[in-house]
């Protein structure tokens, strides 16, 4: 059936686009992915074969920003650490030294303010807290302004400041591993660090050697490399992290909202119309 396929939808990064299946769909003529991240595709190698690629830009924006901001709460008051004691046989009394740090009033630094961070800011804004960000390109003045957030044109300054570093950035060259042992050693070590974005964008070698240490205080992921984590990595041996398994798009409405999004962009490229979500290779 392969000369009858014009379009591809790919759900959680399948099917797999290689070569070979480009070369077997001759007429295909576009490929909607189900997410915001595109490091799963040879971007270039789909665009030499005349295929136009769209992602879903618009249906998972608050639904990850969601997903951010309960990862920050929960770190913050220790929600997992604290429901595995009271759902404990021995649990008699909850230690008076189980203490949380408070979100209100707290910094909050966003690497990455784009559709997904700037949600993020608007949540955070609700929550009281100062906010700093560090984008490629600065926001407008008016929408810094919205949500009461700072520029910092250097992520080193933004990571000395900040309480609780967001990474919301997409994983390209540039991004892989922009989190390592120096940025980490920058952090406060009261600091929180919650990753939304790609696994790879931690040097996870790191990060764990740093909540071992005491040079952050926490950290909180969706994402990891590889997902899942071997079940002996570091990481999954330590009590100030939590980890989940790329929740961030996962409710009802966004699942049914992907999809909408994804035939929208299918069935304008099938009519020959601009695609709303197209994806060009850089």
């Amino acid at each position: 059936v392969g000369k009858k396929v014009q379009a591809i939808y790919i759900w959680w990064h399948k099917p797999v686009i290689n070569k070979e299946l480009l070369q077997s769909l001759p007429n295909l003529k576009v490929i909607a992915n189900s997410g915001v991240g595109m490091d799963h595709l040879d971007l270039k190698l789909i665009a030499s074969f005349g295929v136009k690629m769209a992602n879903a830009p618009r249906a998972v924006s608050s639904t990850t920003a969601d997903t951010g901001m309960a990862l920050l709460l929960a770190s913050a008051r220790r929600l997992v650490e604290v429901h595995n004691i009271s759902i404990s046989p021995s649990m008699e009394y909850c230690e008076a030294d189980i203490l949380g740090v408070k979100v209100a009033g707290a910094t909050l630094g966003i690497i990455g303010m784009g559709r997904i961070g700037y949600k993020i800011a608007l949540r955070a804004k609700a929550f009281e807290m100062n906010i700093l960000y560090h984008n490629r390109t600065r926001r407008k003045v008016q929408e810094e302004q919205a949500v009461g957030a700072t520029y910092c044109k250097k992520i080193d300054s933004l990571l000395q400041q900040a309480d609780f570093v967001m990474l919301v950035v997409s994983l390209t060259p540039q991004t892989h591993k922009l989190i390592g042992k120096r940025e980490l050693e920058l952090m406060k070590p009261t600091a929180t660090l919650i990753n939304i974005s790609r696994g790879a964008v931690v040097d996870q070698d790191a990060l764990a050697a740093a909540l071992q240490t005491g040079v952050i205080r926490a950290a909180a992921l969706d994402v990891t490399s590889p997902e899942p984590l071997p079940r002996d990595h570091p990481l999954l041996k330590l009590n100030n992290i939590i980890i989940t398994p790329h929740l961030g798009i996962k409710t009802d409405k966004a699942a049914y909202m992907i999809t909408e999004e994804a035939v929208e962009n299918i069935l304008a490229a099938l009519s020959g119309l601009p695609l709303p979500s197209e994806v060009l290779p850089s």
